[in-house]
């Protein structure tokens, strides 16, 4: 049921490419899921989500600083090894001081006709923000419409809102079917179905998610569900190592990271100011840490009752290496973990996971939380 989405995220570039051909349409690469997709989807540009490739590579110290996070530098490496050549569009949303550098070097080293710093405001809950990022998105489209020489009317924003909005119903959907007690889909198989909704076009995607949740409730999976698990942490599409888990019967039931249910979670609700509409729906998302900069942690509220719905018996915290948002609210975050029963694990994540000494600690993991289950 999950081949296609698998497929979409494994050949991500020929996907874009051919879309490209196909369509005549613009690409726009992007970082950080804070970037308003339904304007772009409004001007017919296709948004792709910069992953990355897991893969070593020695391009990146002239580059960016060594003590920045794994992610960043994997992605500058892709940018300088020419893998984003054929996007039209670069642009990132006010995110961490990491991803801004990969951004700026990829606006010294490969600039492409169109590049945007999107300001988006840190203190996501001041009364401020909204009116504040409306006013941005409205600057945001005035420069797409000057790039694509389209403009964008209500009826163009309407559209892309729809579509987001649709697919975000859609995935909300199939996450509430990881609640049950034996739920018909792998961590594995949700996470190919999250990140391909961030590479491919939506509408593409929608019809593919309609198809699934035809057959998806019915399903009978061929293994135990085992230990429930929840993974929170930094970006995190690292498929070999959510397979090593799974394969030590435990399945990962909920999440909160960005390649994952942090980027959909919540849809626009209508309003006659579109752009503020838009903007109500990033700013009151699941927030990144970047951006749950308040007393409140609305995160931390969130990730609690995605754990309860989810029955979560234990959850796997990853941070990658010098990921400094995160690496400030894991402490805080693993307590809350703790006060509500569950049991925690940290792992550090770099450009390539050592899944081999992983296993062994992950399996340690597992051992502790089946031996609570014990009766005596």
């Amino acid at each position: 049921m999950f081949t296609q989405f698998k497929d979409w995220y494994e050949n991500r570039h020929e996907y874009a490419k051919e879309w490209k051909a196909k369509t005549g349409g613009k690409v726009m690469a992007y970082m950080c899921t804070y970037v308003p997709e339904e304007i772009l989807y409004a001007a017919d540009v296709l948004p792709i989500r910069v992953y990355g490739s897991h893969e070593a590579s020695d391009l990146t110290e002239q580059h960016i600083f060594g003590m920045y996070c794994p992610f960043c530098r994997d992605c500058v490496a892709q940018v300088m090894e020419g893998r984003y050549d054929y996007a039209d569009g670069v642009m990132i949303a006010q995110s961490c001081l990491h991803m801004r550098q990969v951004y700026s070097s990829w606006q010294i080293h490969k600039p492409t006709e169109f590049m945007y710093y999107l300001p988006m405001p840190i203190a996501v809950e001041s009364k401020h923000a909204r009116p504040h990022l409306a006013a941005e998105y409205k600057l945001f489209m005035e420069a797409v419409e000057k790039w694509t020489g389209k403009k964008i009317t209500i009826q163009d924003l309407d559209r892309g809102i729809e579509i987001l909005n649709k697919n975000r119903q859609l995935m909300r959907k199939v996450y509430e079917l990881r609640n049950l007690d034996n739920p018909p889909l792998t961590g594995v198989e949700c996470m190919h179905m999250t990140t391909s909704s961030q590479m491919v076009d939506k509408r593409e995607h929608n019809k593919e998610l309609e198809k699934l949740l035809e057959k998806l409730p019915s399903r009978k999976m061929d293994r135990d569900t085992g230990i429930r698990l929840m993974i929170v942490g930094s970006e995190s599409d690292d498929i070999e190592f959510m397979e090593m888990v799974e394969s030590l019967n435990a399945t990962f039931v909920a999440d909160d990271h960005c390649t994952a249910s942090r980027a959909f979670w919540n849809s626009v609700e209508p309003e006659e100011d579109r752009l503020l509409a838009i903007a109500k729906r990033y700013l009151d998302r699941p927030p990144c840490p970047t951006k749950d900069a308040t007393k409140n942690f609305v995160r931390f509220h969130h990730v609690m009752q995605m754990a309860k719905e989810a029955k979560v018996e234990g959850a796997v915290i990853i941070q990658q290496k010098f990921c400094d948002p995160h690496e400030i609210d894991i402490p805080l975050l693993r307590k809350r973990f703790e006060d509500n029963g569950i049991r925690t694990y940290f792992l550090e994540l770099d450009i390539t996971v050592p899944v081999g000494q992983f296993k062994i600690r992950i399996e340690a993991f597992l051992e502790m939380l089946r031996a609570d289950e014990l009766p005596f």
